[in-house]
């Protein structure tokens, strides 16, 4: 009985021993809900009064006045949770879990250590972005003032041209304002980078930083590819519209009647070959612009082009000759026997030649074209042998006792 006595005693003890502290607690708990509460409707309210939800809508981080309230309504609930945050560990250490409330500590410790850091980032980045938005703002007014659209429609194109595609007022100024944007990247490229470095998070912004500084160095080399690619489609628009004029001059554009299918179609031969001038020029720059860039796989391409692009121009070539032959041919035949279906027959046969001549000079399924082209051939030797076996029977019969008769005729003599 003594011993039952003594271990109540001794609980009662430790009972109100603790009670103190579970006091201080609970008190702790009070206050720091009190403080959450308090610190959460005087975030909420304080931000609707300043008009933050109406800067939130004019920096397009929300749509609506409705989505704006809600979400300084979300930035209440955080810090709440947030003073909830920073007053557990104290109330886990009074009632002596330091086993939960050590982890929570470091944490918090970090974030606090963290912040400042943060801060500074986002005061880099803003600035950056202040400059980079006035810097963009500066250039494109100053393009606009020159009216560069303008210029480079004129050298692009010619002056029909120009006043057939004048653009809308919504589409005006589309080289300004990608110029004006080129610019702003420019500037925010190395504004992010030092951002990114005041962060001092090296798992995160290592690999960013080693991006950015890569991007950062191609710069140049993009501004001269740009530059590079512009003078090569003003020179190849030069050289086009020359080689189109000297052409025009020769009387090449006579050839048209052997191209047209009606009489109502009209084939400008010498503009079509002037914009292939035009066309293979601006291929050459664009591949060099590429070279300039560096890029393996770019370069890559850029050789495969160049390396493929006269397998085109002599299919075209082949194709405009199949073309062209074909119809000065069958217009021949047509005239020389007074049967035009003999004519179309020769000027098809000639011209489907030329498409698989082309098409194996392109290197195109080369074994396909072949057998197609040995198929189609086939088939049609096939279906005039029969045709003439079947169809022109009685004439090669009446023909054959024609010749017999003749040569009767010759021995008699003899």
């Amino acid at each position: 009985m003594n011993d039952f006595s003594n271990s109540v005693s001794t609980g009662f003890n430790s009972f109100m021993g603790f009670l103190p502290t579970l006091l201080g607690a609970i008190a702790l708990l009070v206050v720091a809900w009190i403080v959450a509460i308090l610190v959460r409707k005087a975030a909420q309210k304080g931000l609707k009064a300043v008009g933050f939800g109406r800067l939130l809508t004019k920096w397009g981080l929300t749509n609506s006045d409705e989505q704006a309230d809600s979400t300084i309504d979300s930035i209440g609930k955080v810090l709440y949770y947030l003073v909830w945050l920073i007053f557990l560990p104290g109330i886990l250490g009074m009632l002596g879990l330091n086993a939960i409330a050590t982890p929570i500590t470091n944490m918090l410790n970090s974030v606090l250590a963290f912040i400042p850091k943060l801060f500074a980032a986002a005061v880099i980045l803003a600035i950056g972005v202040f400059v980079g938005r006035f810097v963009k703002n500066l250039v494109y007014n100053l393009l606009v003032t020159v009216n560069i659209d303008k210029w480079i429609s004129k050298m692009t194109s010619s002056s029909s041209e120009a006043e057939e595609a004048a653009p809308t007022q919504s589409e005006k100024m589309t080289i300004a304002k990608v110029l004006a944007n080129v610019v702003y990247v420019i500037i925010l490229v190395p504004i992010i980078t030092v951002a990114l470095e005041t962060l001092q998070v090296r798992s995160i912004s290592e690999p960013i930083i080693m991006v950015l500084n890569q991007v950062l160095a191609a710069i140049p080399n993009i501004i001269v590819a740009v530059i590079l690619v512009a003078v090569g489609v003003v020179l190849a628009k030069f050289v086009g519209d020359l080689i189109t004029g000297l052409l025009q001059g020769t009387g090449i554009n006579k050839l048209n009647k052997y191209l047209k299918s009606d009489g109502k179609m009209t084939i400008d031969l010498a503009k079509i070959l002037g914009q292939i001038v035009e066309v293979v020029l601006i291929v050459f720059f664009v591949v060099e612009a590429l070279n300039v860039l560096n890029l393996e796989v770019l370069n890559t391409i850029g050789k495969a082009v160049i390396a493929y692009l006269p397998l085109v121009l002599s299919a075209l070539i082949i194709l405009g000759i199949g073309l062209i032959g074909g119809s000065l041919l069958g217009n021949f035949i047509t005239k020389s026997t007074g049967s035009r279906m003999s004519g179309e027959i020769v000027k098809y046969i000639l011209i489907v030649m030329a498409v698989f001549m082309g098409l194996n000079q392109l290197q195109f399924a080369t074994s396909i074209v072949n057998v197609a082209f040995l198929l189609i051939l086939g088939g049609l030797s096939v279906a005039f042998a029969i045709s003439f076996g079947i169809g022109g029977r009685e004439f090669a019969k009446h023909q054959l006792a024609r010749l017999e008769a003749k040569m009767e005729k010759e021995d008699k003599k003899k």
